[in-house]
């Protein structure tokens, strides 16, 4: 079905304004991709990676056969957690526990392991343009495959949401990838995010002045603990004590002479 239009003496002959619907009838060869992407994305928390426990095949229905899971297992190599029908078809076999890197070139592993450590690392979406190279083929064919990164159960991010599609044609079970162009996107915060800023520690002298200030809403300030003394210094304050008491305390007044008390007097005559 093509659009087009007429003129006064007939169809126009520029071929500028004609559009094939071809490609548009199954949603072209890049909608996998896009679905992926999308279902992806509507998983974030602003701009926090999703984790692989979010997945749900039923949000992937219509691609599940161009969809794989990858985990990390060291630097630059990752395999094959699950893969759908397709992804096994283009492989030639079961590809479940394999590196996803031995379905490529010698060239193109290089270039792959590079990718995928960018994606793991920033984290960043990437997105391959690949040729099928198989010996059986008279011309190659274009695949594209697209990489998003996952979180695993522990927090880290060492898993991958794939999809994989290729043109129509014969599949080969000898067939590999090599890479025309890599494209990666870094996943930055969203615009107006307000980033998050630690409150700086209060000094030890800020601390010592805080400690019994009321806290409305929580238990009553508590006193803070006096220094214990030692026996040493008990000593000397109740001796500093004592005396303070011997000095204060007035001296014994002298015996007050009686008046006109009686008394005896002692008289010796020496006649």
């Amino acid at each position: 079905m093509i659009f087009g239009s007429r003129s006064g003496d007939g169809l126009s002959g520029g071929q500028e304004n004609v559009v094939s619907m071809a490609r548009f009838r199954k949603g072209g060869a890049l909608s996998p991709l896009r679905q992926a992407e999308a279902y992806w994305t509507g998983l974030r928390r602003g701009d926090d990676v999703p984790s692989r426990s979010q997945i749900d095949p039923r949000g992937l229905e219509n691609i599940l056969s161009n969809t794989f899971i990858l985990e990390r297992i060291a630097p630059g190599i990752a395999r094959f957690r699950l893969a759908g029908s397709l992804v096994n078809e283009m492989a030639g076999m079961e590809v479940r526990g394999m590196p996803v890197t031995a379905f490529f070139t010698a060239d193109a592993r290089k270039q792959l392991s590079s990718a995928m450590e960018h994606m793991f690392d920033t984290p960043a979406v990437v997105e391959l343009e690949l040729q099928i190279e198989a010996p059986r083929q008279s011309s190659p064919r274009e695949a594209r495959m697209l990489l998003l990164p996952l979180r695993s159960d522990l927090g880290d991010i060492s898993r991958v949401l794939g999809v994989l599609v290729a043109d129509e044609g014969k599949t080969a079970t000898s067939q590999r990838f090599s890479i025309t162009s890599i494209a990666m996107r870094s996943i930055g915060k969203p615009s107006g995010a307000a980033e998050f800023k630690a409150k700086p520690r209060a000094e030890a002298t800020d601390e010592r002045k805080d400690v019994n200030q009321p806290n409305p809403g929580f238990a009553e300030t508590q006193a803070r603990f006096k220094p214990e003394r030692s026996l040493l210094e008990e000593a000397r304050a109740l001796l500093d004590r004592s005396r303070a008491g011997k000095a204060g305390t007035p001296a014994d007044p002298a015996p007050a002479k009686h008046k006109g008390a009686p008394h005896l007097r002692l008289v010796v005559s020496r006649d």
